[in-house]
């Protein structure tokens, strides 16, 4: 079941252009460029387990568009602990708590000039705390609903991940 988050169902080079990596900022998470995709050929960029969220891209073709990015729901029975953001509406930068955490680079197949450049921020909850003991001294976490969460935490109070997508280098005839 595909659903769209406001903001950040399709990504466009716009979300991105004013947020420009900070001198020697290295994302948390290491990894190689991805397998060169075909135009039209969807694939995974990433999964956020704790979002409920994978994030799915392709190759357009089209010179307007060259890339489309949309978060798929992995699971509809999910309740997410975390809010998955538009990098462009957030605005990540270090001095607001914002964590480069990946880096994801995927080549273009029939364009191998052309790479999709997918960005993700983490921001840490300030107040996450660990669930007070119960009787038996044990930290517990009952399945309740995502209003739970969201009472206990607040929209605001939970840990947040920003996204942006763009394509780099020179475009194809």
């Amino acid at each position: 079941m595909r659903r769209s988050i406001a903001g950040i169902a399709v990504f466009t080079a716009l979300s991105i252009a004013s947020l420009t990596l900070q001198a020697g900022e290295t994302p948390e998470v290491k990894r190689n460029s991805g397998t060169p995709q075909a135009v039209g050929a969807r694939h995974t960029l990433r999964t956020i387990p704790e979002a409920c969220a994978r994030i799915e891209g392709v190759f357009t073709g089209k010179p307007a568009s060259p890339y489309l990015s949309e978060v798929v729901n992995t699971n509809p029975a999910c309740h997410p602990r975390v809010r998955l953001r538009d990098a462009g509406e957030a605005k990540p930068t270090r001095a607001g708590g914002w964590i480069l955490n990946d880096v994801i680079q995927v080549p273009s197949a029939e364009c191998p000039s052309q790479v999709a450049m997918v960005r993700i921020w983490r921001k840490p909850s300030a107040t996450a705390v660990p669930p007070k003991l119960d009787a038996q001294g044990r930290s517990r976490v009952y399945i309740g609903g995502a209003e739970d969460t969201l009472k206990s935490h607040g929209v605001d109070q939970l840990p947040q991940y920003a996204i942006a997508t763009n394509v780099e280098g020179k475009a194809c005839k």
